[in-house]
């Protein structure tokens, strides 16, 4: 590749400000939390969260929104130039500091300024190696069709040649999500989508089945393929069979078979990718090991893996060598604080 990209990677999602902080059991109790977890506040019981953390916690603010760090991530990997990311934020400090710190990272925004509501933020608690995530999505609820439809956003939508779009984005703007999917199918280029959390195949049902016939690669975990087997029927809790049942699901693009790619902590990440007959060919890719005591932080793990597996997609590297790149980028994001890279810049090895 040349030493410039061409912005080839659109990522679509909701941009947030996590506000992180290593907390308790009680601090859990508090706020009705579970260790392990991501969902979105509830405005009687979580609004306490944020301030308790900075108060009481020291808690860290670090940019986030799942797809805004796999941006961040697939940057880190790809020539300079090659990742542009779209959400909505609040016209405040708080945006401009995820501005800034995506012009750091070497990611393009379009963002959508919302002059009425704050910019979205995410309460993160970090309890040994479990986070959980507890969102107040606020302006970036409000992201809207028509500003993706602009004449010099939509240019850079056609430009594009792969499309990630966050799961999250399911309960914000799914119209937004199939232009990008209608655009993808119709020009044959890769549509990839993250399941993202539990409650999504759970609660946003609909909107993913919308959605799903135009996804060509969906990305998930063990909690949310088990989640989404449990609503769509799918009578087995064995991963491999759960991706093969959505890898062989109806399709819009029937020129690429669908791949259906799920992680499992520490455990072999399956996948599995559709072939004719309702057969699937199914690969497991081995994770990069690393000591207990290397571990930092894993919030934010799930989306470095995805950018540097989005990465390797953009870059067209065989499906095992994509893997192993989300891999490489997920073990150096977890010993940083919070989804960030290492710095100096360190370069992928297999």
């Amino acid at each position: 590749m040349s030493a410039k990209g061409n912005y080839e990677l659109l990522c679509l999602e909701n941009p947030l400000l996590d506000i992180q902080g290593v907390g308790d059991e009680k601090l859990l109790e508090k706020y009705g939390l579970k260790a392990n977890d991501a969902i979105l506040a509830d405005p009687e019981k979580h609004m306490g969260l944020y301030e308790d953390l900075i108060q009481n916690y020291k808690a860290v603010l670090i940019a986030g929104g799942a797809a805004q760090n796999t941006a961040r991530g697939a940057q880190y990997i790809l020539p300079s130039e090659s990742v542009l990311y779209i959400g909505c934020v609040g016209k405040d400090k708080y945006g401009e500091t995820l501005e800034n710190i995506c012009k750091e990272a070497g990611v393009k925004t379009e963002y959508l300024y919302d002059e009425k509501t704050p910019t979205g933020r995410c309460g993160v608690v970090i309890t040994g190696h479990n986070r959980s995530l507890c969102t107040d999505l606020a302006a970036a609820n409000n992201y809207k069709l028509e500003h993706l439809k602009q004449d010099h956003i939509w240019k850079q939508v056609e430009n594009a040649k792969v499309y990630y779009v966050g799961g999250f984005h399911l309960t914000v703007c799914v119209p937004a999500i199939k232009a990008l999917a209608e655009e993808a199918a119709s020009k044959d280029k890769p549509f990839i989508l993250n399941l993202s959390a539990p409650f999504i195949a759970q609660f946003f049902k609909d909107p993913l089945d919308e959605v799903l016939p135009y996804v060509d690669i969906l990305i998930g975990n063990e909690t949310e393929a088990a989640a989404f087997a449990e609503s769509h029927n799918i009578d087995t809790k064995d991963v491999k069979k759960i991706a093969e049942a959505i890898a062989n699901g109806p399709k819009k693009n029937t020129q690429r078979p669908r791949t259906v790619v799920f992680t499992q902590g520490t455990d072999p990440t399956i996948a599995v990718t559709a072939q004719e007959g309702g057969k699937a060919d199914v690969k497991e890719v081995p994770v990069h090991a690393i000591g207990e005591e290397k571990i930092n932080d894993t919030n934010g793990a799930g989306d470095a893996f995805a950018g540097g597996f989005v990465a390797g997609i953009v870059q067209g590297k065989p499906l095992e060598k994509a893997i192993d790149m989300g891999q490489w980028l997920a073990k150096l994001s977890i010993q940083e604080l919070g989804p960030s890279f290492p710095q100096p810049k360190q370069t992928y090895s297999s």
